[in-house]
């Protein structure tokens, strides 16, 4: 494992592709087989947006912590991330069907919405967490545009079911905040960790 390379305990292609866009340095460090890593993002009764991502997040560093050393791999950072939809204080995940996708849609459909992601780089005992929250504005979406973008397939396994950097982006009216974090990896905050933790080597300028 190279000094300046961190771990990315992530299997999503938006997180890959936004760490490469700042010049990270990474290798996968991915669940195994027996790691049951839905579960993790299971809502808890009574659990606010903000609380629900920071404990994904943390559960996600810490499972990938010991990933890390039941592999017995070379030590190196690793980052986490958790990314959820808030309408209000209610928290919109990854649509279960299509049909749950088309309902989502059509709760957010002409409101403003939050996007809440938190990052956090586990080295050693230490985990540093930041969170990110933005806004999305969408138009007002017809029956019938909800329908055509669910059946695009771009919703499934995305929070509030849908990708701010696909088709959807025709009805987004306003953003506040950080494009990265609502693709899935606020890169400010990622910056910040890295550089905090002694990894500017990481980052390039």
């Amino acid at each position: 494992m190279p000094a300046d390379s961190i771990y990315l305990a992530s299997t999503s292609p938006r997180r890959q592709e936004l760490l490469r866009q700042i010049g990270v340095r990474f290798a996968l460090l991915l669940p195994d087989s027996h790691e049951d890593a839905e579960a993790l993002e299971a809502v808890r009764n009574g659990e606010s947006p903000t609380a629900y991502v920071q404990r994904v997040t943390l559960a996600k560093a810490r499972a990938a912590r010991e990933r890390l050393l039941r592999r017995s791999l070379p030590p190196a950072p690793v980052l986490a991330a958790d990314t959820t939809v808030a309408l209000g204080g209610r928290i919109l995940g990854k649509p279960v069907d299509d049909d749950d996708a088309s309902r989502m849609l059509g709760l957010l459909s002409g409101r403003t919405h939050r996007v809440l992601t938190a990052v956090a780089v586990v080295r050693g005992a230490r985990i540093e967490m930041l969170t990110n929250v933005s806004r999305v504005s969408f138009a007002r979406m017809r029956a019938r545009d909800i329908a055509r973008y669910v059946a695009s397939g771009e919703p499934r396994g995305k929070a509030g079911a849908y990708a701010i950097q696909g088709a959807i982006a025709r009805h987004v009216r306003r953003i506040e905040g950080s494009h990265s974090g609502i693709m899935g990896l606020p890169l400010y905050e990622t910056a910040r960790l890295l550089r905090d933790d002694g990894l500017e080597e990481a980052v390039e300028p």
